[in-house]
């Protein structure tokens, strides 16, 4: 079985949630099934661990769960990408657009350097703001994205896509097509 059929087998579709017609694809039982979360890690280890990645930048929240295990398993420093407002200390910040809004993303000043090769991290690329925000966020201090990791893609809302035409290569362990 491949990790996707596997991943697909253990994810959760909860249907009409949070409003009608949408099919939320629920990624909590992947970390409630020691199982299913070490064979991510695993799948993830594979691919990185001869990348030269030399950082892991994790996306609050759900991506701290996999940034921190797999900083571990490849030894590699963590940095965490917060919500505004979540850092203590000197911060840099970028503002990115929600479908209803505004957010800002935040990162301590220091925690990438400019010779860095950073993975970055989250459990799911949806729009795609919340990565870019970080590329933006580690762009700005000269270094470089590897590539941009998650669980799931969901292709129909356009974020990988938006990645790549920024110049980010997207790796996800499955895809959903359809909202």
């Amino acid at each position: 079985m491949t990790i996707e059929s596997y991943l697909k087998s253990v994810i959760r579709t909860v249907p009409d949630w949070p409003s009608e017609g949408v099919q939320f694809r629920d990624v909590t039982p992947v970390f409630t099934n020691p199982e299913a979360f070490r064979r991510v890690i695993d799948a993830f280890e594979q691919r990185y661990k001869d990348s030269g990645i030399t950082s892991i930048g994790a996306m609050d929240a759900r991506g701290f769960l996999l940034g921190s295990t797999l900083a571990y398993k490849l030894e590699l420093p963590l940095v965490l990408f917060r919500k505004k407002g979540k850092l203590p200390g000197k911060t840099l910040s970028q503002k990115y657009a929600l479908e209803y809004g505004e957010a800002e993303l935040e990162v301590h000043e220091g925690d990438i350097n400019s010779d860095d090769k950073v993975l970055l991290i989250d459990d799911l690329i949806a729009t795609g703001g919340t990565l870019l925000a970080a590329h933006s966020l580690v762009s700005r201090v000269g270094a470089e994205v590897i590539e941009a990791a998650a669980i799931i893609d969901l292709p129909d809302l356009k974020g990988s896509e938006k990645l790549t035409a920024a110049g980010i290569k997207c790796h996800a362990l499955c895809e959903y097509a359809g909202l």
